[in-house]
Formats: C-alpha cells, structure tokens, sequence
C-alpha cells in the first residue's frame, strides 16, 4: 500500500481522545454553559444593582467566551476534537438553568453554583495534567482556577 493510499484510509478516524483531552472538553462545556448562564443574567438583571450587575455580568460572559477558544485549542493542539453543540455542551456541563425574571441574588446564586462546578471540574484536569507532566495544560487551567476563584469572592461578597 502507497503511503498516498494509506493516508486516505486512516483520514477521517480519530484516535481516541487522551484523558487530558477529555477533561478539557468537560471544562470547555463548563465554560461555555457558565458563559451562557451570564450573559443570560447580563439581558434580565433588574433592580437597585443593575448597573453594577449588569457590567459584572458583562465582563464575566466575555472573560468565559475567550477562555473558551483558548481551552478548545489547547484540546486540539492535544490532537483531540473540541466538543460542540449547544446540546451536547450542555448535557455535558450538567448545570440548572436560571428562570427569568429572578431576584437579583437568585442570578448570582446561581452563578456561584455553577463556578464553584466549574472550579472543581477544572481542578480534577489540573491534577491530572500534572501528573502526566502537561505543563502547558497545567498552566491554562491553574489561570481558569484562578479566574473563577476570584469571580466567586466577588459574587458570594454581594450576597452578604
């Protein structure tokens, strides 16, 4: 068989993602899920701190739509195919969806939830990045880890 025959025949099969791979696409539906939940607050905050809120929210679903690109690169640049569809991403992440109209702690409630998931799901990555010696991946997510934490502080102080 000629290596032009070969190369056809195995086009189109992907290899089986690495674990890495996959814990990636878990964080990437997380992202992207969480990313959804924000920009949905950002349209239907109202109230006394809806300017405030509707700022926060808007830099949240921003900061999460870039982080998203950049997780799923860093899946592809691991030879593996980033998760898509608004479906699957979504039975993915496994996260409850905010009601509108909703009092403006029950939006941030829920946002708390659903970064605290994604900081544990980006933790169990971390771990295994680092122990399978994928610094690089390490360094993205630690950066993700960081990123939520700090989003976490700022919306748990809003609801003292």
């Amino acid at each position: 068989m000629s290596s032009i025959t070969k190369a056809k025949s195995n086009a189109g099969k992907a290899k089986a993602p690495s674990r890495i791979a996959q814990g990636l696409n878990q964080v990437l539906a997380d992202t992207y899920a969480l990313m959804a939940m924000s920009h949905h607050a950002h349209w239907n905050i109202e109230g006394d701190g809806f300017f405030a809120l509707h700022a926060a929210f808007e830099e949240q679903y921003t900061n999460l739509f870039q982080a998203a690109d950049e997780i799923a690169e860093r899946a592809r640049a691991l030879d593996a195919y980033a998760v898509g569809g608004l479906k699957a991403m979504a039975k993915m992440a496994n996260m409850d969806e905010m009601e509108a109209p909703a009092p403006q702690k029950d939006y941030v409630a829920a946002l708390v939830e659903a970064n605290e998931k994604t900081v544990k799901d980006l933790r169990k990555v971390k771990d295994l990045a680092g122990d399978e010696g994928d610094s690089e991946t390490e360094d993205l997510l630690i950066a993700r880890i960081q990123y939520h934490e700090k989003t976490l502080w700022m919306l748990k102080s809003y609801l003292k």
